[in-house]
């Protein structure tokens, strides 16, 4: 079981705004794609799957707020 956690984004973000998955529970997913955009009031990033496997849970939806250690989600 791999966790997805929010990582730092730059000095002075505290938040960020998840706002598209690209996969949704029970998708393949390979390691280094895109898996979630997270927008700050500075930029927007896409931050890449750390493993390769199925998607098994998300714990936020697109629209809400994140913030760095926050566990978005798991991979098996």
């Amino acid at each position: 079981m791999i966790q997805v956690i929010v990582p730092t984004l730059g000095e002075s973000i505290e938040k960020a705004t998840l706002s598209f998955w690209y996969f949704q529970p029970g998708a393949q997913v390979k390691e280094k794609a895109d898996l979630v955009e997270l927008t700050t009031d500075k930029a927007a990033y896409n931050l890449p799957s750390p493993a390769t496997g199925i998607l098994t849970e998300i714990f936020f939806k697109e629209g809400d707020t994140v913030k760095p250690g926050d566990l978005l989600a798991v991979i098996q």
